[in-house]
């Protein structure tokens, strides 16, 4: 378990080293004692628990974590002060500790971060194994059901050229020139679609890599019958990684 520690009393940070070490499922892979330099080292270094005390001479570790992007680690935080725990909490910490710290207690916490982290570890392989267990049924039998007000119509997944989305709606476009709309988001048929055939291009289009015919570098993709549709910015990088 990979840990970060952020902490700028340099005894302290000496005795948690010291603590860390002894235990063999747990590695330091970073620490500082400013919230400047690992606001930037904790998205690097991709750690899987971060030990950070509150309050640091450069601002407080809650105003750090408050400002970052994604938070796909666990927190235990280190304080001197009892008046911290319940906003420590409130914002998904797994835990705190009071100074001075007891080493029975923080071995304690950590065995806890172990323990959640491998169950998570454990989840996503679950999740992986079943997504590519669907996908290999999906091959097998690439069929969608499309339930509309007054029929239920069975397609071929490799007919669909396009999907888009407008206001709640869902309109299938098929190679044969003819057109579907359901009263569902395009979310849902983006997770059982096969992500290997469709490209989630733009918020409101799901392409059928297989009917592209031409890509303008301003952003925009020309369908196999015509029709252009807009690529957004972030998708745009993931477009011509399918291209190379």
């Amino acid at each position: 378990m990979k840990i970060y520690i952020l902490e700028d009393e340099i005894n302290i940070m000496k005795y948690i080293i010291s603590i860390v070490d002894k235990i063999p499922h747990c590695e330091i892979v970073g620490y500082s004692d400013e919230i400047a330099i690992a606001k930037t080292d904790i998205p690097r270094l991709n750690p899987d628990v971060v030990l950070a005390d509150i309050e640091l001479k450069d601002g407080d570790s809650f105003t750090l974590f408050s400002s970052m992007e994604k938070i796909d680690f666990q927190i235990l935080f280190v304080t001197a002060f009892n008046e911290f725990a319940i906003k420590a909490l409130n914002i998904g910490a797994v835990g705190y500790l009071l100074k001075p710290i007891d080493e029975n207690e923080f071995k304690e916490q950590l065995n806890k971060c172990f323990k959640k982290n491998q169950e998570y570890k454990v989840f996503e392989n679950q999740i992986s194994i079943s997504k590519q267990q669907y996908h290999l049924e999906n091959e097998i039998a690439p069929k969608l059901i499309l339930k509309c007000s007054d029929f239920i119509q069975i397609v071929e997944m490799k007919d669909i050229m396009y999907c888009k989305s407008d206001k709640g709606y869902t309109t299938f476009y098929f190679q044969d020139g003819s057109s579907t709309m359901v009263s569902k988001v395009l979310k849902e048929y983006e997770s059982i679609m096969p992500s290997q055939t469709f490209l989630r291009c733009h918020q409101s289009f799901l392409i059928n890599v297989n009917f592209m015919k031409k890509y303008f570098r301003e952003g925009i993709l020309q369908m196999k019958d015509g029709y252009k549709i807009p690529v957004s910015d972030r998708k745009k990088a993931e477009l011509m990684n399918y291209f190379q």
